[in-house]
């Protein structure tokens, strides 16, 4: 762990800003390596195909609708038995929506008052239906991380996020409908007669590090009356106050060419962001290309769409800047911001240097406010880790860290 001042953060904030207004990568040249490898191709279901369900929904979320085993090929290799779930959730519009997910149990005989509980929050995958990451193998990274959690005596639940494998689209990095659905797969999955502990906490990277963090925000306030113990949150490669760069987008901005992983990011965001609010007419400030971006997002895996968009340039996106339309700045900030106070339980954050899919200023930034806002807060930097990298690097400090707040 590389330590870090309050002064190295007064010294940080201009150049935070001008990072993340310019979209500049803060690793050093030839280092670029997205989140992970993601499947594409046909999804397994295991059985269980919700993607166009039209059965009652409850009025709360977290009602367990449906489980089946999981197919031994999309389970984590060391894992007991695991199973594919269906279960309810509050979707971006505040109506109640179903969201599936994965339950993997550690072998072996379960202690005295069952499992304690890992919510993943999984990384970007994409936005359509074909990208829904409990209907494929996990990535040899996951495999690993996930695995080793199960090693540690941790039952590890993993929600898609509504819209993913379920009616509607998911609402790519809003993070508060994200929070619902980590919260809710923990409270669903303790309707299974599994042996699982109250107490929980929630690990997330990339997209579901924001996710993870949101959840930490409101694990305590969506979970009451459940009788869960909430205990807190690892995240690694945090995308925090990113909105100050998407609302400037336009004609002018980014003033460079991104890589195509940044691209999809992109598409995926304003693609989320229009579905979720219509009433702002996004498109109306996007050519025809931009336009098709929007649908490519909304319907393309992402390394799939990764590929497309390479050297691609978002300025030809727009004829207008996005801050031209009234109320679209607080309107994202709503949409996509990361919380920096309000917390209740311990927050580890992990950063590799070498990242350039969400570059270092975005966790350090956070953790400046975090730390300005009196959070319980904790940095861990890797400086020859990257986006992915950093997952695994920061095993060894955040092994002790959930250790510490799950016993």
């Amino acid at each position: 762990m590389l330590p870090v001042s309050r002064a190295l953060f007064r010294h940080l904030c201009p150049a935070v800003a001008a990072l993340l207004i310019l979209g500049m990568p803060a690793a050093g040249p030839g280092v670029a390596r997205a989140d992970d490898e993601v499947s594409v191709g046909a999804p397994n279901w295991s059985g269980l195909n919700v993607t166009d369900f039209r059965g009652p929904l409850p009025a709360r979320g977290g009602v367990l609708l449906a489980s089946v085993p999981l197919d031994p090929a999309l389970s984590i290799p060391g894992a007991g038995n695991a199973y594919r779930i269906q279960f309810s959730s509050l979707n971006q519009h505040r109506r109640m929506a179903s969201s599936t997910g994965a339950v993997f149990l550690p072998p072996g005989t379960p202690p005295r008052g069952g499992w304690p509980v890992i919510s993943w929050a999984h990384g970007t995958v994409g936005m359509a239906d074909a990208c829904t990451p409990s209907a494929f193998p996990r990535s040899a990274r996951d495999q690993k991380y996930l695995g080793h959690w199960l090693q540690q005596g941790y039952a590890v639940v993993a929600a898609d996020y509504v819209g993913l494998g379920t009616p509607g689209l998911m609402a790519y990095l809003n993070g508060v409908t994200a929070a619902h659905a980590i919260v809710d797969v923990v409270v669903a999955s303790h309707q299974m007669r599994l042996p699982l502990a109250k107490r929980w906490a929630i690990i997330g990277q990339s997209q579901g590090a924001a996710a993870a963090l949101n959840g930490a925000r409101y694990a305590t306030s969506f979970s009451r009356g459940t009788g869960l113990d909430y205990r807190g949150v690892v995240a690694t490669g945090i995308p925090a106050n990113l909105e100050y760069l998407y609302q400037n987008l336009g004609p002018l901005v980014p003033p460079v060419t991104l890589p195509g992983g940044l691209n999809a990011y992109t598409a995926y965001i304003l693609a989320g962001f229009n579905e979720t609010r219509p009433d702002l007419r996004v498109a109306s400030v996007m050519s025809r290309k931009g336009i098709e971006r929007l649908a490519q997002g909304r319907s393309t895996c992402y390394p799939i769409l990764m590929k497309s968009l390479a050297g691609d340039d978002v300025r030809t996106w727009f004829t207008r800047p996005l801050l031209s339309i009234p109320g679209l700045s607080a309107a994202l900030h709503t949409y996509m911001a990361t919380p920096y106070k309000g917390y209740d339980r311990p927050i580890f954050l992990g950063q590799g240097l070498r990242d350039v899919d969400v570059p270092a200023p975005s966790a350090l930034s956070l953790y400046a406010q975090m730390k300005a806002n009196g959070q319980p807060v904790t940095l861990h930097v890797y400086p020859e880790d990257d986006h992915s990298s950093a997952v695994l690097a920061s095993m060894p400090d955040s092994t002790p860290f959930l250790a510490r707040i799950l016993r």
